[in-house]
């Protein structure tokens, strides 16, 4: 029987395939290039992405890192909605399309999807590389203008992967109220920078204002308890590193961290994460501390110990991200386990900035 293969290592496999022809030399030159567009702080009004050989360097670039930061916030999203499943798809400012893939890889099966971009090369390659996803095949790929006269069709989901950085103000005003017209679900995600989390957190407020409730990362709805200026909220997806990226960054990992901010809100009732682990959990001797927002609209810390049993073992297991308490294990019966003791420090407040560093 022939087994599925995941659409990650499909994706993995299309983009290894891209570089054959491209001289390493001119790829290096097109993702620096690249890089200092997407990292700089004035707003495009044309696409970055200008031909062929910086799209395929984009592609091979960016797209698995962009492909695990949405399928992360996506997961999350669906842990919160579970009985949903979008029946149709609409990628704003998709480029290559690495959030479809991520949809996909979230929820198998093919539908109706959209790719919206300006970048006419980026959408020509997006369209190559999805002709080796079967569930992928039938994507339409549409050049539009990604601001204020941008119209998206009713769909079921909308996704919206680091695009907010390259509009105006008011361009990214009108892509977030767009999108919340026209989906019953809105998932952002920005680069995990103290600018890129603002942006989110100004889409959050926008959905909320639209009616949305948010499913992840925030266990509530409620105004986000950071303050601004002072810390932010980001997490992290490991992602396996090309011969391109070693070539670019002469880092010898075959992994990097992509760090990356995000919200997810839908129109539905969802059941969000009693707590989330906003940071890298502090593992020491005999304990674990965890940094979590909470349902009660605050930042707290957590001490599980030893003496927590099976709560201490799923605490050392926990990752940055993560919902908590975790969901009971499925061999649990309920009534038969005894109460653990109670948590240590539950009120205890984060640690800040001047005090620590984030990971």
């Amino acid at each position: 029987m022939n087994v599925p293969v995941p659409p990650a290592e499909t994706l993995r496999t299309a983009l290894a395939g891209l570089l054959d022809g491209l001289p390493p030399k001119a790829a290096t030159q097109a993702v620096d290039r690249l890089i200092a567009n997407y990292r700089g702080t004035t707003p495009t009004h044309t696409p970055v992405l200008r031909d062929r050989s910086d799209v395929v360097a984009y592609a091979a670039y960016r797209m698995p890192a962009t492909f695990e930061a949405v399928r992360s916030a996506l997961e999350a999203f669906a842990d919160a909605v579970p009985q949903w499943t979008p029946a149709s798809h609409v990628d704003v400012g998709g480029g290559t399309g690495a959030a479809t893939w991520a949809v996909n890889a979230t929820w198998a099966g093919a539908r109706p999807v959209t790719v919206l971009d300006w970048a006419e090369p980026a959408l020509a390659l997006g369209r190559e590389i999805a002709a080796a996803n079967p569930e992928l095949k039938s994507a339409e790929w549409h050049r539009s203008r990604i601001g204020s006269a941008l119209t998206i069709e009713s769909t079921d989901l909308v996704t919206v992967s680091y695009v907010l950085g390259e509009l105006t103000d008011a361009d990214r005003a009108s892509v977030v109220t767009a999108a919340a017209t026209a989906a019953q679900a809105v998932v952002i995600i920005e680069p995990g920078t103290p600018d890129g989390y603002a942006r989110v957190i100004e889409a959050r407020d926008r959905l909320i204002t639209a009616g949305f409730h948010v499913a992840a990362p925030c266990p509530h709805s409620a105004a986000c308890p950071i303050v601004p200026g002072e810390d932010w909220c980001h997490f992290s997806a490991r992602v396996a590193r090309s011969s391109l990226h070693r070539q670019v960054k002469g880092g010898s990992l075959p992994y990097e961290d992509e760090k990356f901010s995000y919200v997810a809100a839908t129109r539905l009732a969802p059941t969000p994460a009693p707590s989330r682990v906003v940071r890298k959990p502090q593992i020491r001797k005999g304990q674990v501390l965890l940094d979590l927002c909470g349902p009660d609209e605050a930042l707290h810390r957590e001490t599980v110990t030893k003496r927590h049993g099976p709560l201490y073992r799923a605490a050392r297991d926990a990752d940055w991200g993560d919902a908590w308490p975790p969901p009971p294990a499925e061999d649990q019966q309920p009534g038969l386990s005894s109460p653990a003791p109670p948590l240590l420090n539950t009120s205890a407040p984060v640690c800040s900035t001047s005090r620590c560093r984030r990971p």
